[in-house]
C-alpha cells in the first residue's frame, strides 16, 4: 500500500511525512503508478477518493520540483474561478519554500492581464478551458515545453462550451501526457478516446 508514495520525488515524500499522509487511498495506489508510467489515463472515482491529491503529487513528481524556463510544463483545466484558486492553494500546501511557479487563470481575469503575467514565467498553469482557449488565440501561452495536461473534476465537460473548448485546446498541443479525473465516465469524456486520449489506461476507484 505504501509503494505509490515511496516512489515519488524525495521532496514530496518529505512533505507527505510532515503532513502525516503515509498511506495512499486505494484509488491512489492504482492511479499514481499509472500516471507515472507516462500513459494517458482516465481516472474515475467518487468524491473523497484522493483524485485531486493524486493530481498534485504526480504533477510535482513529473516536474521534479524544479522551476525551468518560462513556458508551462503542466496545465490543469478546471471548471471555474473558485476551482482554480482552490487548486492553486492545494499546490501551495505541498510546496513550502519551493520555487515552482503556479499560476491560476480564470474567465473573469482579462486575457491581456493573464498573458502578461504568464509571460513572466510559469511552471504550472491552472485555468478553465475557455480561458486557455482565449490565451491560445491571443498567442498568450506556449506549449513547446508542455509535459502533462490534466483535467480536474472533468464531469463539468458535459457543458458544450467547455467540451468544445477542450477539443480546440487539444488541436493546439502537439504532444503531451493527458490525465482526466472524474467521478464517472460519461459519454462526452469517453469520446476523447477518439481524439487525444487514444490507448489511454483506465483507473477506477
Amino acid at each position: 500500500m505504501l509503494m505509490p508514495f515511496r516512489k515519488l520525488h524525495p521532496k514530496i515524500k518529505e512533505k507527505l511525512t510532515e503532513m502525516e499522509m503515509v498511506t495512499p487511498t486505494p484509488f491512489q495506489s492504482k492511479a499514481i503508478p499509472a500516471i507515472k508510467s507516462g500513459a494517458n489515463v482516465f481516472c474515475t472515482a467518487p468524491k473523497g477518493s484522493g483524485k485531486t491529491t493524486s493530481l498534485v503529487l504526480t504533477t510535482l513528481h513529473k516536474l521534479k520540483f524544479e522551476s525551468i524556463g518560462e513556458a508551462p510544463r503542466a496545465i490543469i483545466l478546471v471548471e471555474d474561478k473558485d476551482s482554480a484558486l482552490a487548486l492553486q492553494k492545494t499546490f501551495a500546501s505541498f510546496m513550502s519554500y519551493n520555487a515552482l511557479r503556479v499560476y491560476a487563470g480564470y474567465d473573469q481575469l482579462h486575457v491581456d492581464v493573464q498573458k502578461s503575467e504568464i509571460f513572466m514565467g510559469v511552471d504550472i498553469l491552472i485555468t478553465t478551458p475557455k480561458s486557455l482557449n482565449k490565451l491560445f488565440l491571443a498567442n498568450g501561452v506556449g506549449t513547446s515545453q508542455l509535459m502533462i495536461l490534466s483535467i480536474d473534476d472533468a464531469d463539468f465537460l458535459t457543458q458544450k462550451t467547455s467540451y468544445d473548448a477542450v477539443m480546440a485546446i487539444s488541436q493546439n498541443i502537439k504532444k503531451c501526457q493527458y490525465v482526466i479525473y472524474a467521478e464517472k465516465m460519461n459519454p462526452k469524456i469517453k469520446r476523447f478516446e477518439n481524439y487525444f486520449m487514444e490507448y489511454a489506461k483506465v483507473v477506477n476507484g
